[in-house]
């Protein structure tokens, strides 16, 4: 049974120090006491040192109840909330040794993406690591929505959702997060909220590789409210709420990671649209680009199921197989009339 705030002093562990993690220790470390955790003792002690995270969030200071360390079972034996901000390439192994060491804590990730080879997203994972909460009373849900690290850090209005598997949880949780430039809305819809985060980065760089041609506005608000349609197809499917893709977790995120100036994935479509290598691109993000394997994930997917995504398809065509971002567009513009929906 989870406790109010006024019956114990909160412990919060963030996993990840990539700008996402930091942002969000920061954010959470105001008000209660903190760790955040990376794997690399070196960045750590950079950390320490400069109490700020030079190498991923500028000179942003660490608040006074935020903790450094690089020692994972310290970090999170104690702890009552556990944020998962990791690339999702590693979420099934730290759920693994989360779950090894605390069985108790509530688990709240921020990763956005497919794992690598199963094409299964955050929250089928953590049913598979963590176990169904009807039969553990272990809850765990995620913390999705249009937010930019060096934003929330320079306390400008930000807002996301929280989606839990019980809603006693999921305002538990998002009372936690809800405080000072930050606005929460909550949410039982862990897979809208799941499936919306992860294939917005394929829709982004679609909408990079459009800019970077040239193609203007109106390529890039079709390309927008087409992808959304791909996006709620996919979750649909997997028994999403269709209201969460008109929300923060769905339309927001999408928006703002297909517009921003930081977003990682639109970045990649844009040097991909300038004829770079998507190795050399990615070497010289310095940040993972969750869209970049999403897209081939997805494709996976949907191999046996009559779902279509030409979108995502084409991006996956432009990684993958080395089409031309020119003909990749060519062919999206000469598909045949199709009723809207």
């Amino acid at each position: 049974m989870l406790k109010r705030f006024g019956e114990y002093s909160l412990r919060i562990s963030v996993l990840g120090a990539g700008a996402w993690g930091t942002a969000l220790a920061i954010h959470l470390g105001k008000l209660h006491p903190t760790k955040l955790w990376a794997r690399n003792s070196g960045h750590v002690y950079g950390m320490k040192k400069a109490q700020s995270n030079p190498l991923y969030l500028g000179d942003f200071k660490f608040p006074p109840l935020l903790e450094i360390s690089d020692d994972f079972d310290a970090t999170i034996s104690d702890t009552d909330l556990i944020v998962c901000a990791l690339p999702s390439s590693g979420f099934r192994q730290i759920l693994k040794s989360i779950n090894e060491i605390n069985q108790t804590a509530l688990v709240i990730w921020a990763n956005k993406g497919l794992e690598q080879g199963s094409a299964k997203l955050p929250h089928e994972i953590a049913l598979e690591e963590l176990g169904d909460p009807t039969e553990t009373n272990r809850h765990w849900g995620v913390v999705s929505g249009p937010s930019f690290a060096a934003e929330l850090v320079r306390s400008l209005p930000t807002a996301l959702t929280l989606a839990s598997t019980s809603k006693e949880t999921t305002t538990f949780a998002a009372n936690i997060f809800h405080h000072d430039n930050l606005r929460v809305y909550t949410s039982q819809d862990v897979v809208g909220a799941s499936v919306g985060g992860a294939l917005k980065n394929v829709i982004a760089i679609a909408s990079g590789i459009s800019d970077g041609m040239g193609f203007g506005n109106n390529a890039r608000a079709a390309l927008i409210t087409r992808g959304l349609a791909e996006i709620s197809r996919f979750g649909f499917h997997l028994g999403a709420n269709q209201e969460t893709f008109s929300g923060l977790a769905g339309s927001g995120d999408l928006v703002l990671t297909c517009t921003g100036e930081y977003s990682r994935n639109r970045e990649v479509g844009i040097q991909l649209a300038k004829g770079r290598p998507l190795e050399v691109i990615l070497k010289n993000l310095g940040h993972v680009a969750e869209g970049v394997y999403t897209a081939t994930e997805v494709m996976r997917r949907i191999d046996n199921i009559d779902i279509e995504m030409p979108i995502t398809s084409e991006v996956n065509n432009v990684i993958q197989l080395g089409k031309s971002p020119k003909d990749a567009v060519l062919d999206l513009l000469g598909r045949s009339i199709k009723t809207e929906s």
